[in-house]
């Protein structure tokens, strides 16, 4: 498995000299909150701040100030920059004037990076890692290669579980896998808050790794792939033999991704489970008031 932060690790160790942009503040409407970064070197780039005409702006004056350019300080009608040998900051209105119709405002600073500041960079990105919530595929066939795919994309922590070795091969580098001859195990070891998608190619395997999902009320998503027979098979089974409860039954989610859309394709269904996942993780582990790493970067 190659974490984010490795991947963080080896642009800062790869790149040469780079500058570090970051949203220092916002007003209105905007593509990225305070705290968003990337990182530029002459030829790449780590991170997005938004995209769009605010995005090129900063890689430009990024560059600029890679290129070892002369300081100057320049006032305009559509941003005003100041610029020195190691330091820039943007004040942009996102309006017609660049091409950007967001309405907001936005402060971009723009630092080159030395080592400390990279340090602070690393520190950040695995306290924000730490934190990640958990995301447990049960199943590595079709559905599941796929929602790995999407959730390897995703700010979360995934996890493919499977009993056979040949099913992990090809998975995503960022996701990490685990084999196991008794996959309802690791539902009992899990953090809370974590999102549970069970899809594994035996129906009395997904029953049994459910059914311990469903006794932790500390869950933060529990889906199942199938039908709405195989749904009410799962309950029967679920309150004769597993003394399962209506109020712990009421928390499956079956199938996942929801019916709304008629399409069986594994990336479909993937696409629509991975919205449905990272909807019920924000949902349930909504933090109001907590300090974001990137912050206490910009505040340093």
């Amino acid at each position: 498995m190659t974490s984010k932060v490795q991947s963080l690790k080896d642009f800062l160790a790869g790149q040469g000299r780079l500058a570090l942009v970051e949203v220092a503040g916002t007003k209105g409407s905007t593509p990225r909150e305070k705290g968003a970064f990337m990182l530029v070197s002459r030829e790449a780039i780590f991170g997005t701040i938004g995209g769009g005409q605010l995005e090129y702006m900063a890689i430009d004056k990024a560059r600029q100030m890679l290129a070892s350019s002369p300081p100057r300080k320049r006032q305009g009608k559509e941003a005003r920059i100041e610029v020195d040998e190691v330091c820039a900051t943007l004040d942009v209105p996102l309006g017609p004037e660049i091409g950007q119709c967001c309405g907001g405002r936005v402060e971009v600073l723009i630092r080159l990076v030395d080592a400390p500041l990279a340090a602070e960079l690393v520190a950040a990105a695995e306290a924000e890692e730490a934190h990640l919530p958990h995301v447990y595929i049960f199943g590595g066939g079709h559905v599941g290669q796929a929602l790995a795919a999407a959730i390897s994309l995703l700010p979360v922590h995934g996890v493919v579980i499977e009993t056979r070795a040949e099913a992990l091969e090809g998975m995503p580098q960022t996701v990490e896998t685990r084999l196991t001859p008794m996959p309802e195990a690791e539902v009992r070891n899990a953090p809370a808050g974590t999102g549970f998608a069970i899809l594994t190619h035996d129906h009395a395997l997904d029953f049994l790794i459910v059914a311990e999902a469903l006794k932790r009320d500390d869950a933060a998503y529990v889906g199942m792939i199938g039908s709405k027979t195989k749904k009410a098979t799962f309950k029967n089974w679920f309150q004769k033999s597993a003394e399962g409860t209506e109020a712990e039954f009421a928390r499956l989610v079956s199938p996942i991704g929801g019916d709304a859309v008629k399409d069986k394709r594994p990336q479909v269904i993937a696409a629509l489970a991975a919205a449905e996942i990272m909807t019920a993780l924000v949902t349930h582990n909504a933090a109001p008031n907590i300090d974001h790493p990137h912050d206490r970067v910009m505040a340093g």
